[in-house]
């Protein structure tokens, strides 16, 4: 793919996993893309083609493109290897095995089943914590687009008054295979998280909040906020 079709393609495809394209929204017309990139209409149709090739757009003949986005469901199962308390060294080591069902809507979909394998560990000093995963995402097909990125995620928290946490996080992909072949993205995080704030007996709350902004050429999108909540027990 040409360079000018790869610069499109990735504006276009940040705006909708970014949420700035909502789902069901229509997409400009081919002039008015061709107006707002300074590029051909044969650019414009190579960049929709590629977006409906990875089930971002669906489109129909006469109506134009338009994004979709239920995801697919996703499941997890984790192993704890070894663990001890803040008395006896304060670590962690736990095994992750994701799977995600390709359940989501045409224009949101893998379209294929994915297994991601995942180590993760971490380490308390006091006040201060780092956790750090690692995984593999290992699609049962469509390798030659979907590929197997392995990611690697570092966090760096300190806690202020008990039940308020501060947190660094980095964030690493890396793609050996598929259409990224060979590409790197980072993205850095800083956050909060409050919790865990008791609720009744063992079950507790945790919430966090996040900015995460990218910092390599060509990431799947520039920056989004995430919002996430727990309650372990």
């Amino acid at each position: 793919m040409a360079r000018r079709h790869r610069d499109v393609l990735r504006v276009l495809i940040a705006d909708i996993v970014g949420g700035v394209r909502e789902e069901g929204e229509q997409l400009p017309r081919e002039t008015d893309l061709v107006e707002e990139f300074g590029v051909s209409r044969g650019v414009v149709r190579e960049c929709i083609r590629a977006l409906e090739e990875r089930h971002l757009v669906s489109v129909k003949h006469g109506k134009g493109a338009k994004t979709d986005g239920w995801a697919d469901e996703t499941f997890l199962v984790k192993y704890r290897i070894l663990s001890a308390n803040e008395e006896n060294g304060n670590y962690i080591l736990t095994a992750f095995m994701g799977f995600s069902a390709p359940t989501g809507d045409d224009g949101n979909s893998n379209h294929h089943g994915v297994f991601t394998p995942t180590i993760a560990g971490g380490k308390g000093f006091g006040a201060f914590d780092i956790q750090s995963t690692a995984g593999i995402a290992l699609p049962d097909g469509g390798l030659q687009r979907l590929g197997m990125p392995v990611a690697w995620n570092t966090a760096l928290q300190y806690r202020v008054f008990h039940y308020f946490w501060p947190e660094f996080e980095v964030n690493y992909t890396w793609w050996p295979n598929g259409e990224r072949e060979g590409e790197t993205q980072v993205f850095l995080t800083p956050g909060i998280l409050v919790g865990r704030i008791p609720i009744h007996e063992r079950v507790g709350v945790t919430v966090g909040f996040g900015y995460q902004v990218a910092v390599t050429k060509n990431p799947m999108y520039n920056h989004s906020a995430i919002l996430s909540g727990r309650i372990p027990f």
